[in-house]
Order: C-alpha cells, then sequence, then structure tokens
C-alpha cells in the first residue's frame, strides 16, 4: 500500500487537494491530510472547512512515498514559507522520492531549487516562479521523481497520473473508468 500526504494550509484550493486524497484512497493508498497550522481544522481558498488528519509536526515520514502541494492562494504562499515543509520536499527530492504540486504550488518546487532543469507547469502567471524549469504547458508533467500540474481543471489527470506511478497505468485506466472520465489516458 501506497503511503501519500497532501500538505493543507489555509487557503489552500480545495478541489485540487480533495480529488487527489479521494482517488488515491479509491486506488488503495493511504493518503494522510497534513495540516502545516498549528490546528488540524483548514479553511480553503473558497471557504470551505475540512479536518485534516495530521498536524505535520505528528506525521512520520519515515515511509511516505509521495508528498503533494494543491495550489490555492494564499494556500501555496503558505505551504512556501513553511520551514520543516520546505526541509522535507528538499529531501525528498534529493533522495529521488516523489514529489507532486498543482497550480500555484510548483512555485514553492522552483524557489526551493527543486524544478532545476527539469521540465515542469503550473497555473499561468506563475512561470517565472519555476526557477531553472523547462516550462511546458500540457496538463501534467513527470519529469524523473517530480510531477507538476497546471490547476483545478487538471485535478483529475493529476491524480490519475499519480495512481499509474505508485499502482501502475492499468490501475489508473480502472479509477478513470470508474469515475467516468475521458475514454483515452
Amino acid at each position: 500500500m501506497a503511503k501519500v500526504c497532501v500538505f493543507t494550509a489555509d487557503g489552500f484550493e480545495e478541489i485540487e487537494g480533495l480529488t487527489v486524497v479521494d482517488l488515491l484512497r479509491r486506488a488503495g493508498a493511504e493518503v494522510q491530510m497534513v495540516s502545516i497550522s498549528n490546528t488540524k481544522t483548514v479553511t480553503g481558498s473558497h471557504n470551505i472547512v475540512l479536518q485534516a488528519d495530521v498536524l505535520f509536526e505528528e506525521a512520520d515520514y519515515s515511509k511516505m512515498d509521495l508528498l503533494v502541494l494543491p495550489g490555492g492562494m494564499p494556500g501555496t504562499l503558505h505551504l512556501g514559507e513553511h520551514t520543516g515543509l520546505c526541509r522535507l520536499l528538499q529531501d525528498f527530492a534529493a533522495e529521488g522520492k516523489k514529489v507532486a504540486a498543482i497550480c500555484a504550488a510548483p512555485s514553492v518546487l522552483g524557489a526551493l531549487g527543486i524544478l532545476k532543469e527539469k521540465k515542469a507547469v503550473c497555473y499561468p502567471g506563475f512561470e517565472e516562479k519555476l526557477i531553472g524549469a523547462q516550462v511546458r504547458t500540457q496538463e501534467v508533467v513527470r519529469d524523473g521523481n517530480i510531477t507538476t500540474s497546471r490547476g483545478l481543471g487538471t485535478a483529475i489527470p493529476f491524480a490519475l497520473e499519480l495512481i499509474s506511478q505508485l499502482y501502475g497505468k492499468e490501475k489508473a485506466r480502472e479509477i478513470q473508468k470508474s469515475i467516468i472520465f475521458r475514454e483515452n489516458l
């Protein structure tokens, strides 16, 4: 069973975070929603309040297979300001472990130097924040252990790509079919 952390902060984009959590759980992953705040109650960018599973300090990252950053504002800014999370992302990337970000959140990876010489995408207007990246325009881009995506409208393809990486293309197609999403993947 794959183990995944999806990080939440006040002002995160709810659909980007919850789509990943939902589809990965459907695929069989153990997904923890991790709050980087001092409370498990997190308010998204559209005032949807949710309860994270654990606080950042409570999670055990040693057995995690994938770290995911949803976008949204000001959630992305909060993620990028969290020293512990930034250190964790750099360590994961340096060890070749999977790191993924969607919408504005790839800018956090860019600021940390994680995207240097990697192909990456982001929400339009954030391209200059993908420092050192080879910026693309596809819905989802995987370059080695780093996966990025463009925004809310690409949340399902993003989650399906992560499932494919963790469980294979057949599992991703199975989930895709079960949610009646596009016939071609």
